[in-house]
């Protein structure tokens, strides 16, 4: 079985957002966003270690609020960057050695269904490298700075990538290792991968799989979470899942 380790960002600004907190810190249905998507990799069997990374202005906070989290769940901190990619690069610093392949998840993506994880995990075992994405469904209009329509674009063979994404473990780090050549344009881990020359599958997501960009998404991410039937607990209890008893 192939080992993976797990990079969870949550060290953006949340600007759009307009919460009293950052994104990944405000509760979802009771439990932080982060240890929502969190829980969806650390109790899996072919995941070795979880990596979520924090901006430098919010450690201490984080470190404080929930250490019994990360003591729990065996969740390790790194430190963040100016930009994602730099986030990212921190995470890489402290992959485990046995770790074969890394997957990078957004720490505001806590509805990804677990069988969309088996999948892309399953596809980058075999390949490589595989990432979520979902076909545009609907018409694309390409519009200048006045809002007006300047084209409009066939959606045949479009995707709007999501994650998981998940790649060999030398193929990511040799992208990272050279990114400073490959552009500013570059808006994702599988472009850096692209770049280097590798293949790239994709593996169909789902709309469900939703970035929680605004406070209008936080309330369709609680609804999608309601809608889905509850598993019945195979384990102990999380002794501290209600965000309440530790605050």
């Amino acid at each position: 079985m192939a080992t993976f380790a797990v990079i969870i960002p949550a060290a953006g600004r949340s600007s759009r957002f307009a919460g009293k907190e950052k994104k990944p810190f405000t509760t979802l249905d009771g439990r932080p966003i982060w240890l929502r998507t969190a829980e969806l990799f650390v109790t899996r069997h072919d995941v070795c270690q979880c990596i979520i990374v924090v901006a430098p202005e919010d450690l201490e906070m984080f470190r404080l609020r929930y250490s019994a989290n990360l003591a729990f769940l065996n969740i390790e901190v790194a430190s963040g960057g100016t930009e994602r990619f730099d986030s990212i690069a921190s995470a890489l610093q402290k992959l485990n050695a046995d770790a074969e392949l890394v997957a990078i998840h957004d720490a505001v993506r806590p509805c990804v269904p677990p069988s969309l994880i088996d999948t892309v995990f399953a596809k980058a075992a075999h390949s490589g490298a595989a990432i979520l994405a979902v076909p545009v469904a609907d018409t694309v209009k390409r519009v200048d700075g006045n809002h007006h329509i300047k084209e409009t674009l066939s959606r045949q063979g479009l995707w709007l990538a999501q994650t998981p994404q998940v790649f060999r473990r030398d193929w990511l780090l040799d992208a990272y290792a050279h990114r400073g050549k490959l552009g500013k344009d570059i808006t994702d881990d599988a472009r850096l991968v692209e770049a280097r020359g590798h293949p790239v599958e994709v593996v169909e997501g789902a709309t469900s799989n939703l970035k929680i960009t605004t406070q209008a998404d936080l309330a369709l991410a609680e609804a999608i979470l309601r809608s889905r039937p509850q598993p019945k607990p195979s384990g102990p209890a999380h002794p501290f899942a209600e965000e309440e008893m530790w605050r």
